[in-house]
């Protein structure tokens, strides 16, 4: 494996883990504290995390992650190694449980959210539906995430690239 590889490996599982880590503290206490909250203030500070999460440092890593894995996932079909089905494997459950379900599952929720009235009749109602459907979808992100970043660290180990 060239150095290349491994720099590239070692940058990709700490971003997934990374990544990881900020979806845990969603499922860990943010979701949490947010349902503790009178519902419009829930709602207004959920409105406010969604619209900040949209940063360039959190999408370049969030995306960045999965254009390097991809490109990591690649090296390993032009140039295999036992190593191979590892980064596959890695790659494939960033991609699915993390690029797909936040832009399929979470994006449009949060436009949803954002379209909610804090103050309306059914906000209540609103929230709560969100709440419970966002945090199930964000454990799945939270755990595909960090089963990714063990995969690439995995993929680096010397019984593996042999």
């Amino acid at each position: 494996m060239d150095t290349i590889v491994i720099v590239g490996t070692v940058v990709v599982a700490v971003a997934s883990a990374s990544v990881g880590g900020v979806f845990l503290t969603f499922s860990a206490f943010v979701m949490a504290g947010l349902g503790r909250l009178a519902v419009p203030n829930g709602i207004r500070a959920m409105q406010s995390i969604n619209i900040t999460a949209v940063t360039p440092v959190f999408m370049a890593v969030l995306f960045g992650t999965a254009g390097l894995g991809i490109i990591l996932a690649a090296v390993g079909l032009v140039d295999p190694s036992s190593a191979t089905p590892w980064r596959l494997g890695a790659a494939t459950l960033y991609l699915g449980g993390v690029v797909a379900l936040t832009t399929a599952f979470h994006v449009p929720r949060n436009n949803a959210l954002a379209r909610v009235s804090a103050e309306a009749a059914e906000a209540a109602a609103q929230w709560r539906t969100y709440r419970v459907a966002w945090l199930r979808g964000n454990h799945v992100r939270m755990l595909t995430a960090l089963a990714s970043s063990a995969r690439w660290v995995v993929s680096l180990l010397p019984e593996v690239t042999g």
